[in-house]
């Protein structure tokens, strides 16, 4: 019998996981492998992972009931809809399918069962190719969105070096280091490191030396719907 996992699964809880010292983790599928970061469920699970798949491994064709967005951090990530490369950022929505794979192999970092139901917007995007905006007040950030709705906001944030951020995470936050280094409440949180804020948190970080890139999204833990473990 499939066994109910709860990891990191207390919304209410601020959350690091330096993912880069946890062991992978096998799939069901040969060649995947996965670094799981929160989960509720057995394999169909309310999840958040980095998964790992090895040189010409693929899944067999599936329908994300509950969606998946993901953002390709390493290699080539394959399916009928095409190629994409590192940088790469995809939501699909909710009775979606594809049949994923890695010629080459790959590394993502994957969201699962965390849409709205209705939800049909299917986002892809190269981050590689976007426009920096510099918002208003925050000297030292560049910020390239990805995705906003009425529930939540998604971005890439470019923090300088040494650069002081302070942003109100009302609606929780949750972040993955892509590159280079911050610190937060004497925590020092390097690449693939990610921190999960609840609601009414206030995330004040001090990039390194060498700057910080991070993924970031804002507003989601305030929605419980989006919370919750699939129904099995």
């Amino acid at each position: 019998p499939e066994v109910l996992v709860e990891l990191n699964a207390d919304f209410s809880q601020r959350v690091i996981v330096r993912s880069a010292d946890i062991d992978w983790q096998p799939s069901p599928m040969p060649g995947v492998e996965r670094r799981m970061l929160d989960r509720i469920g057995d394999e169909k699970a309310r999840a958040t992972s980095i998964v790992r798949y090895a040189p010409g491994s693929e899944f067999s064709p599936h329908v994300h009931g509950g969606g998946e967005e993901f953002l390709v951090l390493e290699g080539v990530f394959q399916d009928e809809h095409g190629d994409f490369e590192a940088g790469s950022y995809v939501r699909n929505p909710p009775t979606s399918k594809h049949t994923p794979a890695s010629a080459p192999g790959c590394v993502i970092f994957v969201k699962l069962w965390q849409f709205d139901s209705s939800d049909r917007t299917h986002t892809r995007i190269d981050t590689r190719k976007l426009p920096v905006i510099h918002p208003a007040g925050r000297s030292g950030v560049s910020v390239k969105p990805l995705f906003a709705d009425e529930r939540e906001e998604v971005r890439l944030e470019i923090w300088e070096p040494n650069t002081v951020c302070e942003i109100d995470a009302a609606g929780g936050l949750e972040l993955l280091v892509l590159d280079g280094s911050f610190e937060t409440e004497g925590d020092e949180l390097q690449r693939y490191a990610w921190l999960r804020l609840p609601v009414r948190s206030q995330l004040r970080a001090i990039a390194g030396s060498m700057g910080c890139t991070v993924w970031m999204k804002t507003g989601h833990l305030a929605h419980p719907h989006l919370l919750a473990a699939p129904s099995r």
